[in-house]
């Protein structure tokens, strides 16, 4: 018997945040780690240092960019279990 499996668009979507949130180091170190094998092999093709500060200020800026991007998403789907107020919860909080 074939049985289609049926999630609510609510779990599926907390589903992939999960799954985007567990994935985003694994390309941040790809983002960081990938361009130095590559650029960097018998060729001599290295780019100055000041190119590759560059190149990892902005891939660290990104990658600050996706987690404040999924920590708004993810902080709605889990709400705090002890329903005390964070200190970014507004005026009254922490």
């Amino acid at each position: 018997m074939n049985r289609r499996l049926f999630l609510e668009r609510r779990t599926y979507r907390r589903n992939r945040l999960q799954d985007a949130a567990r994935l985003a180091p694994v390309l941040g170190t790809f983002l960081f780690f990938g361009p130095v094998f590559i650029l960097t092999s018998d060729t001599g093709v290295g780019g100055g240092t000041a190119g590759w500060l560059v190149y990892f200020f902005f891939v660290w800026l990104a990658l600050v960019g996706l987690a404040a991007a999924l920590s708004v998403p993810l902080g709605r789907a889990f709400p705090s279990e002890d329903g005390q107020r964070g200190p970014g919860d507004g005026p009254e909080g922490g």
